[in-house]
């Protein structure tokens, strides 16, 4: 029952997961806020000498908030953009472009991984 993503996995079939190492809020609006730690060795010396937060925020957009909430480990992006679609209408198009745009995103700074379902 291996996980990992292959080349010729469809793309549109892959499970995306959050990340745990990073929190996040839903703020009053419903919008998603992730927080990042600064916690490694030159940001913990950077923030001794210049006082920087002990991390810094994100604030993503109602769809980039949309999508987030979506990601729960159990939708593929296909379900994700049917729940898009069907929430957003025309607004999200072109949507697969915009979505895995946003999804390739998000994982290459490490806010998910992605996935394939377990046969």
């Amino acid at each position: 029952m291996n996980k990992k993503i292959k080349k010729g996995d469809n793309f549109l079939k892959l499970i995306p997961k959050k990340n745990l190492k990073y929190q996040w809020i839903e703020k009053e609006d419903g919008r998603i806020q992730i927080i990042i730690p600064r916690d490694k060795i030159l940001d913990k010396i950077v923030r001794k000498f210049f006082k920087t937060p002990e991390s810094f925020k994100i604030d993503l957009d109602k769809i980039g908030s949309f999508i987030f909430k979506n990601i729960d480990g159990k939708n593929n992006i296909e379900k994700i953009a049917e729940l898009l679609k069907k929430q957003f209408g025309q607004e999200v198009e072109p949507l697969y472009k915009r979505l895995i745009t946003y999804i390739n995103i998000l994982r290459n700074n490490k806010f998910i991984t992605l996935e394939r379902r377990g046969k």
